[in-house]
This record gives structure tokens, sequence and C-alpha cells, in this order.
């Protein structure tokens, strides 16, 4: 076999949206850029990480990258074995509800299916990243890009996109201790009152149109979650405050990005620049120093960006 090369990128995302808890997710314009290089010989590992990933030290087998490779080679039932080199830098936050995990386990799924030629559609990519990140919320965005809505049906995951109204902008502060998803799940209770719920399915249902039509009476009704947030919002300390400024300057609403630690406010686009500033006002004034991250519009999907190839590939074997 040839030298095979690809490289690709992926959005960072944002789920839940408040009330679409485990459904909707957005793909913002933060990015995880990787390339690999497969070339013949005996199987031998190496992951360089670079940005925000420059700290994650993992053995190749549990890095998400290579788990995704891995995973999209086995749905292809490919007969593969060689060295394998992935360069991967990110500009994604990591442990802020921002989708980190699925970025990096949609791009190494893609970066076998570019470098290796699996033929995989799209939605094969979403159903092998998610059940390895198990957050098909930001999988799903982090795939086809813009905002979507997944849900679990007797055939599978199906995935819809979401319209988003042009006037809507979405600023996300970050602040600088990260949240642990698994704590956060743990969080939750078993069951909720059915009053709960039946208030959950309708705010839900107010996020898709919200969304859409840029109502803020809905996403004011949707941003204020019943289903997990307030289980969650006392592991992220100076939460309330954050999104009692974040109103008070004009926004929607706010809540947490993903599980957190991250905060997301939807705004009308006019106030967004009050909505921001007052954000970072309420973390320094709980002696925190925040990030701020802007998004006018939810970004493009992933996208395979190079795949350099020898004159004549050898083809691969299939089994």
């Amino acid at each position: 076999m040839t030298t095979r090369r690809a490289s690709v990128r992926v959005p960072a995302s944002t789920s839940n949206l408040g009330a679409g808890f485990d459904c909707v997710g957005l793909a913002v314009d933060r990015w995880l850029t990787a390339s690999v290089t497969v070339p013949p010989g005996r199987e031998s590992i190496v992951i360089n990480r670079a940005g925000r990933l420059a700290t994650v030290t993992l053995p190749p087998e549990q890095d998400l990258l290579y788990r995704g490779f891995r995973a999209a080679i086995q749905a292809a039932r490919f007969a593969w074995a060689g060295d394998l080199t992935i360069d991967a830098v990110s500009e994604i936050p990591v442990g802020y509800g921002l989708g980190s995990s699925a970025a990096a386990v949609v791009a190494g799924a893609l970066l076998a299916d570019a470098a290796l030629e699996l033929g995989l559609p799209r939605e094969r990519i979403v159903e092998i990243a998610a059940g390895i990140d198990g957050h098909p919320d930001n999988v799903a965005p982090a795939v086809y890009g813009g905002a979507a809505l997944t849900v679990r049906t007797a055939g599978g995951l199906h995935v819809t996109p979401l319209t988003v109204a042009p006037e809507l902008e979405f600023l996300i502060v970050v602040p600088p201790f990260p949240s642990d998803t698994k704590s956060a799940r743990a969080a939750l209770p078993a069951v909720v009152p059915f009053g709960d719920a039946a208030l959950a399915a309708s705010r839900a249902a107010a996020l898709v149109q919200g969304l859409a039509t840029g109502d803020g009476a809905l996403l004011a009704a949707a941003l204020d979650d019943v289903l997990h947030v307030p289980y969650r919002r006392a592991g992220v300390p100076g939460y309330d405050d954050v999104v009692r400024a974040a109103r008070a300057a004009g926004a929607y609403g706010a809540t947490l990005s993903g599980a957190g630690s991250g905060v997301l406010a939807i705004a009308p686009r006019a106030a967004a620049e009050q909505v921001g500033l007052a954000l970072l006002a309420a973390w320094r004034a709980a002696g925190v120093t925040a990030e701020l991250l802007r998004f006018p519009r939810p970004a493009g999907g992933a996208a395979v960006i190079h795949t350099p190839r020898a004159t004549h590939p050898a083809p691969l074997e299939t089994t």
C-alpha cells in the first residue's frame, strides 16, 4: 500500500441550548484541524497534539482521534495495519461544554474515511462518532454544521437541520475552570416530576420555534430549562449571577453550554455587545477572568481540506 494522507477541520459545538437536552446542538466558529499520514509498514501509532490539545496526554488506544479513526475502519470492514501519524491542533476549549470530544472523534473518523477511501456517508460518520462520544447533539452539528436536531428512532439516529433566525447572536463565556461531564451527568436525577417533564417538552418545542423565528419570548422560555440545568448549575460557581447579568443587558436568556462550565447567551444582534460586556463583568465581580466567544451565525460543518495521493496508489484490500 502506498502512503495515504488527508486533512480535515471540524467545528466546535454548543449543545442543549437550554431545553434541547441531548438533542439540539449548534456548530460554532472554533475549529480542530487534523491531518493523518498512513504509510505502509508495521503498526506504530503517533499522535501529535497542539493548541488546546497540547495538554492532553493519553495513550493512543484512549485518544479520541485514534478511536474515531479505528472505529471508521471497523465500520467499513477494512483490513488495515500500518504506521499512523496524526497531527492535530485545536482552538476548541477542552472541558467547557464546546464539544471538544465530539470534534476529535469526528475528525478521526473523517481522516480514516478520506485517507483510506472508505466511502462512508456522513450519516454513518454521525453514528460512529456518537457511539464513541455519547453526545449526538454535539456530533451532528460538528458533522453537518448549523443547528441540528438529533432524535433516536427505531432505525437509529435521525438528524434534521434547524433554521436559525439571522438576527440572533450567540455568546459563550468560558471561565478558567473546566467542568467534568461525567460528574455533571451524575448530578441528574433518575426521575423528574411529571409536571416538570411536561414543561420541559413545551420548552423544547419553544426552542425550535424560537431559533427559527427569533421570537424572544419563546427563546426566554426555552433557555430557562427545568430538566437538567437546575441540577447542574451548582457545579459552576457564579452561574446564577452571570445568567442574570446577561438578561439584564438584553439577552433573551442564558444557560449552560453543554454541561458547562461555559455559559451560552442568545441575544438580538443589537444587544450583543452589551451582553458580552455584562457576561465578563459578572465573572469579574466573582473574581474570575473569563474568555468571551461571540458567534454572529452558526458555523459550517466538518470538511476534508486536503487529500494528496500518490500518482498510482495501490488498491486497498477489503475483508
